[in-house]
């Protein structure tokens, strides 16, 4: 994107995944693993799953889209979903889906539970599909208190929009004494810095779609996109940015006192805050603390990019405030599962296979 720097390696976030004879990551691969975590606020776990284990996640994101009466999700790009550019969906509480998301929780027991207690729940399981066209996200923090993995079920290139990450700016306690005093204004500054030119990217790009044969604008998109009353965090909505209705990124978010430091203090920022774009290999899953600055951006290619995701609960929610940020599928609401209940299922699966 123009005018930002963004680095495609993700080396030092790096863990080989290997597995004891329990079906879990050996001490040293999760102890690797957490300090990851700990210190960047994400791993990157490569080869987590086996091709067969990522074959069928793909095929379970597959079936979820081609099913007419699928359950979008109610959070970020629902224009996008709308439009087809995505296909943010709750994957439905099936056995098969259920034993993927507990052998996940297994093979990540020693990582997660550092975050959660057994009885924290299961927030959703979602596939997370773009297609050519889709809107680059604005940089932002999920709901906190969360624990999220995207899992690749196939190749993903950068061109397919592989999630960037703005590794250590995750809340927790030590921020102050890691970044400094002003550590927090300077997340918000870098943020604000980001989303400027991601609306611009956004806006270019839609203009360009007008008469694109690749990626042709529907009937009504570019209105709902740019200038449309309805609420939607990630759209490029000049209508909602002028008003201050967006709670992501706004006018109200570039007082001239944040302007003036964006001008004095930018390539410093960019400096102190890199932000890194991940293109994971197929089997690879990528673990992270919900607050940190993240983003989706637009899919570049032809070829769809795919990933099996789910969060769970760091600490107690209420039903208001997991809805609000997350979309578990009707079946997930009727027969909630904790962390707790994923290794009792992943534990059971793997004595089945034993016998």
């Amino acid at each position: 994107m123009d005018g930002l720097k963004v680095s495609g390696d993700t080396s030092a976030f790096e863990v080989a995944a290997v597995l004891d004879g329990a079906g879990r990551l050996t001490g040293a691969c999760a102890r690797a693993a957490l300090a990851s975590m700990e210190t960047h606020g994400l791993v990157i776990l490569t080869g987590l799953l086996s091709d067969a284990e990522a074959d069928l996640a793909a095929g379970l994101i597959r079936e979820t889209i081609d099913d007419s009466a699928r359950n979008r999700c109610a959070f970020a790009s629902q224009t996008d979903n709308r439009y087809r550019r995505r296909d943010f969906c709750s994957l439905p509480a099936t056995p098969a889906v259920m034993g993927l998301a507990a052998t996940l929780a297994r093979r990540l027991e020693e990582v997660i539970a550092h975050y959660c207690a057994p009885d924290h729940p299961l927030l959703e399981v979602t596939t997370l599909t773009s297609y050519a066209g889709s809107s680059h996200q604005y940089v932002h923090r999920d709901p906190s208190g969360v624990i999220s993995l995207f899992a690749a079920v196939e190749d993903v290139s950068a061109a397919q929009g592989g999630t960037v990450f703005v590794p250590g700016t995750q809340v927790f306690p030590g921020a102050a004494k890691k970044h400094g005093a002003a550590a927090e204004a300077q997340m918000e500054l870098i943020r604000a810095r980001w989303n400027v030119r991601i609306l611009a990217h956004n806006l270019k790009k839609l203009w360009a779609m007008r008469n694109s044969r690749e990626t042709p604008l529907a009937p009504g998109e570019f209105r709902d996109r740019v200038f449309s009353t309805h609420w939607d965090e990630h759209q490029p909505n000049l209508l909602r940015f002028l008003i201050g209705k967006n709670p992501v990124f706004s006018v109200r978010t570039l007082t001239p006192g944040t302007v003036w430091r964006l001008i004095r203090e930018g390539r410093a920022l960019d400096a102190r805050f890199p932000v890194v774009s991940t293109a994971p290999r197929k089997g690879t899953v990528i673990l992270y603390q919900s607050d940190m600055l993240h983003a989706g951006p637009d899919n570049r290619s032809p070829v769809p990019r795919r990933l099996f995701s789910m969060s769970i609960a760091r600490e107690a929610m209420d039903e208001k405030r997991w809805h609000a940020g997350y979309s578990p599928h009707p079946g997930l609401i009727e027969r909630p599962m904790s962390f707790g209940d994923l290794l009792k299922l992943g534990q059971a699966a793997e004595g089945a296979m034993a016998d």
